[in-house]
């Protein structure tokens, strides 16, 4: 039954979503989220077990569905949906619910969104409080005057992460009202400005609240229907402004992508299972020329430690003149995020490059820097490291775009590979530029 199972994971797309372990009685026993789930269903079959309940029991698991999702935030909710219906006993089993997040939205005029433990919700409301439909029930008086919506159970979740990117995806405000300055937000256009009274309670509620709540509720589409809605009656009103927000708004919510969202004990079990990087696909990214001059860029990928050359990829660099390799990888790199869209998804083929694990920039903190920068303009969460070389490339200098234990983690379980990575892709980009040289 294990070959056959391990059989039909190969077929699972490198991408996010949920799965579910079924027993032989066709119960669901346990259900997972994944930023990739193929890779992420095959660390359960491969190396030592963990002490986890689910991991000890997994003989018992003879069929596994997956549902594939859009992004990672989606298939956390799908998850919390899942779990929430099937209560699965491998998800509940030694947990006792203390792990587990809820989001829940205020009651206040301005309604806002904050996280709460299981636990400290039964801390401080009683054990008596009930979810159906993701209100609270009649009997949680005390809660209900709290929260009007609670979504969740959420295991294994980065809330600052999550609270960063609801907040930018809906314009959800941290002020309060009365303020005699706008605050940094509101300057930055992702408030409405609550703050200094721009907008009212019930407009707040019409424009943030509801279609947060739609979202949360795994309404992603009919999120997306009734913006475009309101766009076009804006544009046709010809409020210009509002449409154009309303345009990137709608852009960005088919475009999330947030591998930060899944914890540091998450991404901890994933790569427990795996030898070093085996399964991370990395992106490595070069900048040659011969004293400014017949400027390439080259990108090179790795599935672990192993060269996919059928993905490799180069670039004549159009927009700068001279030796500036920063201003290069901006180039490389915005070139690159256009076929990892959903359009470029669309239009399948050669057209579209799956987005990597991992950005590896050839290069020091300014290079890295401007990777970061054109990574957030595309609202993209992957991790950026450089490697710089110094004089004579005789130096490794890790350099990490984003400083967090776990980055810091996999970059020390994986710096042989990253360093073949680097290399790689100097060796291809150097390739590439004497061949547009001639010269041998």
């Amino acid at each position: 039954m294990y070959m056959n199972v391990e059989k039909k994971i190969l077929s699972f797309p490198d991408s996010p979503g949920i799965y579910l372990f079924y027993n032989a009685q066709k119960e669901i026993i346990y259900i997972g989220k994944a930023t990739s789930l193929k890779k992420r269903v095959q660390s359960y079959f491969k190396g030592s077990r963990s002490s986890r309940p689910i991991e000890q029991m997994m003989h018992e698991v003879v069929q596994i569905n997956i549902k594939q999702t859009d992004s990672v935030l989606e298939a956390i909710i799908a998850e919390a949906h899942a779990i929430k219906k099937h209560m699965p006993k491998y998800n509940v089993l030694g947990k006792d619910n203390k792990s587990w997040n809820y989001i829940g939205v205020t009651q206040e005029e301005y309604p806002q969104i904050q996280f709460i433990r299981q636990h400290d919700l039964y801390t401080q409301f009683g054990k008596d409080v009930q979810i159906h439909n993701f209100a609270l029930s009649k009997t949680a008086k005390k809660a209900r005057k709290t929260y009007q919506y609670l979504f969740g159970p959420f295991p294994g979740l980065n809330t600052k992460a999550v609270v960063r990117l609801l907040r930018q995806l809906f314009y959800i405000s941290t002020c309060k009202p009365g303020a005699k300055r706008s605050c940094l937000y509101y300057q930055m256009g992702q408030c409405f400005g609550v703050c200094i009274g721009d907008i009212s309670p019930p407009e707040y509620k019409k424009h943030v609240v509801a279609p947060l709540i739609m979202f949360l509720k795994g309404g992603k589409k009919r999120v997306i229907s009734t913006l475009t809605k309101r766009m076009k009656r804006a544009a046709k009103e010809k409020n210009y402004e509002q449409a154009a927000r309303l345009r990137d708004q709608i852009a960005a919510l088919k475009r999330i992508h947030d591998m930060a969202l899944i914890n540091k004990s998450f991404t901890h079990d994933a790569i427990s299972h795996t030898d070093q990087s085996d399964g991370l696909r990395i992106e490595g990214y070069d900048i040659s020329h011969l004293g400014g001059t017949g400027v390439v860029g080259s990108m090179v990928v790795f599935s672990g430690n192993t060269p996919k050359k059928s993905a490799y990829r180069t670039f004549h660099i159009k927009s700068v003149t001279g030796q500036d390799d920063t201003a290069c990888i901006k180039e490389v790199l915005t070139r690159r995020i256009a076929h990892g869209t959903e359009e470029a998804q669309k239009g399948g083929g050669a057209q579209f490059w799956p987005l990597p694990d991992l950005f590896l920039i050839d290069g020091g903190k300014p290079q890295v820097h401007v990777a970061k920068s054109v990574l957030q303009k595309h609202n993209i969460k992957i991790p950026v490291v450089g490697i710089a070389k110094g004089k004579g490339r005789k130096k490794n200098e890790f350099i990490l775009g984003q400083s967090s234990k776990e980055n810091t983690v996999l970059i020390e379980k994986n710096k042989k590979t990253l360093i073949a990575v680097r290399d790689e892709a100097h060796r291809f980009a150097l390739k590439f530029q004497r061949k547009q040289r001639k010269i041998v």
